[in-house]
């Protein structure tokens, strides 16, 4: 497995995944390898080649949170993994964990995101500039459309070949992790040519996955439902931007993104990660909390096949939560980050050698 420990506490999550994973006993070997901030001052790139070439030959990573030094014209390394690779499905799981209070006991769905096309593609045209402007002058006679001199635009596409893999995506994401419903989040009535596909690819895919319940929902309309009712949610399939926000909305939801895992997936690699940030004001405290990062590594074992493996790590992150003893500070207690993912894997392993 290629690992990225990445910047700020992102190295001592890494370690603390890895010690868990390693306790999980699957016979992993670690190719570890550079990415972000770090790697721009030892390698001269945020993304070293090395490192994506490392990927391919593994066809699996696990990273840590990356920093992308902001106001210097450097492309988030998250972005480039997803589309140098084409991991065009985010997938991120929200569900409710034992000994995290928050005001909805019983959430348990998952976000599939499209992932390298919407408004996140990056096609964008800078107020004011030359480009800009005879791009204005083409919308205004094909279409008679009246742009403001400072107004800056950002291009969304949605494919049709990008919209029906994502949800064939979804629909066999379902079936594959024993999930029942899947609920589509669009706006369609207003981008009729964008999320019109989007809307479009569902109801074509669904016909072939019969045995997987499934509606569709206007954006606004879900934000909503979910504010108030998350329990009624399985699968949440959305394009780009939507699927960003909702995701964050629903690690909120749960107890926020320190607990919540996360993959970028494509027909040949993936790539697991916590989501949450590089955190620089707590990092080398040995403070931070891993659960975000250990159990985006359950996520890569489920991947590659080792559920037994995936089901010992996420319980030892369960019953490590639920008995309240041991825990990092924004949990409320004392622990290291490394005595927390101690106590993770000595439960993970206690279960897989026959729980009480």
């Amino acid at each position: 497995m290629t690992l990225i420990p990445g910047d700020g506490i992102g190295p001592e999550v890494a370690e603390a995944a890895r010690l868990v994973l390693d306790a999980a006993d699957v016979g992993i070997e670690w190719i570890e390898m550079p990415a972000g901030a770090g790697a721009l001052d030892t390698h001269g790139a945020l993304l070293p080649d090395e490192t994506v070439d490392a990927i391919r030959s593994c066809r699996v990573a696990i990273k840590g949170p990356i920093t992308t030094p902001v106001g210097t014209g450097f492309r988030s390394v998250n972005v480039a993994l997803r589309q140098g690779l084409d991991l065009f499905a985010a997938v991120r799981p929200a569900r409710s964990l034992p000994g995290v209070p928050t005001r909805h006991d019983d959430v348990d769905l998952v976000i599939v995101r499209e992932n390298t096309e919407d408004l996140y593609q990056g096609i964008e045209f800078e107020r004011g500039s030359e480009d800009t402007a005879a791009l204005k002058r083409q919308l205004h006679d094909v279409g008679g459309l009246e742009l403001l001199d400072d107004a800056g635009i950002t291009l969304k596409p949605i494919s049709i070949m990008g919209a029906h893999r994502i949800v064939r995506f979804a629909f066999e994401y379902a079936r594959s992790h024993r999930r029942k419903h899947v609920t589509v989040g669009h706006k369609a009535n207003v981008m009729r040519y964008s999320d019109g596909i989007f809307l479009e690819a569902a109801i074509e895919d669904a016909k072939t996955f019969p045995d997987i319940d499934w509606d569709e929902i206007q954006i606004d309309h879900l934000s909503s439902r979910l504010a108030r009712k998350p329990e009624d949610f399985d699968v949440l399939l959305l394009p780009n931007l939507y699927g960003d926000i909702i995701s964050d909305l629903c690690a909120g939801l749960v107890g926020g993104l320190g607990l919540i895992p996360g993959a970028n997936i494509g027909w040949e690699y993936a790539v697991f990660e916590a989501v949450h940030g590089s955190a620089p004001d707590i990092a080398g405290k040995g403070v931070a909390d891993p659960v975000a990062m250990i159990l985006s590594g359950a996520m890569l074992l489920r991947h590659i096949g080792e559920i037994d493996a995936a089901e010992n790590v996420e319980w030892g992150v369960d019953e490590t939560l639920r008995k309240q003893e041991v825990r990092t500070p924004d949990l409320g207690g004392t622990a290291t980050t490394m005595a927390f993912a101690e106590a993770i894997a000595a439960e993970a392993v206690a279960w897989e050698h026959g729980p009480s």
